[in-house]
């Protein structure tokens, strides 16, 4: 179902964009694992390596028929940090970093506003790539690869160049399903969604 959502939302965008002026671009970028500006804030001052990554991709813009609308679908990579903690009630709790590889897909509805300034919304989806746990006594079993979130967020342009701030939240359970072995090949589940602050530099070419 996931599979199909994202192939017809990339057929409406491709379509649209077939009819409009085109525009391209490279963006990159910082990401950090939080709900909130402020943990961020606070964390970035005392280092936060453990809940940060970047990001690095490729933009398509055009505008739509409806005044002062353009829709920007983006392909992006990411790499971001997370910390988890397993506690299996016969050892004491453990905590672990890991990262995770992923691309994003944003499809973005955006709207221009006091001619530097624009904002935008719209659904993000995910297929990872790779995961690396830290907890020797646990088997990877499986992972789900594909999961939904939205964007929402806004940016400033000088020229070719911009610049942009965006909340990421998971919609959908992301999954990763462990055997612990130490304790009779029990199964473990971590919903290992995380939702981020973005921070993003564009250029357009």
């Amino acid at each position: 179902m996931k599979k199909i959502l994202l192939a017809s939302l990339l057929f409406i965008g491709v379509a649209q964009l077939a009819q409009a002026q085109l525009q391209v671009g490279l963006k990159a970028g910082v990401n950090y694992n939080s709900d909130s500006f402020n943990n961020v804030s606070n964390d970035v001052l005392n280092g936060a390596e453990s809940r940060t990554g970047y990001h690095a991709g490729i933009w398509f813009r055009a505008k739509l028929p409806i005044v002062g609308l353009y829709l920007r679908p983006e392909i992006v990579y990411t790499e971001l940090s997370n910390d988890i903690t397993y506690d299996n009630t016969f050892a004491t709790a453990k905590t672990t970093d890991y990262k995770f590889r992923k691309i994003d897909v944003p499809v973005l509805l955006g709207k221009k506003i006091f001619g530097i300034g624009n904002i935008f919304a719209g659904p993000s989806f995910q297929y990872i790539l790779s995961s690396d746990f830290g907890f020797d006594d646990l088997k990877e079993v499986s992972t789900d690869q594909f999961s939904l979130g939205i964007q929402l967020g806004g940016g400033i342009e000088f020229g070719r160049l911009g610049i942009d701030v965006r909340w990421e939240r998971g919609l959908s359970k992301n999954e990763t399903k462990f055997v612990d072995d130490s304790i009779g090949s029990a199964e473990v589940n971590f919903d290992t969604r995380v939702s981020q602050i973005i921070f993003g530099v564009s250029y357009r070419l």
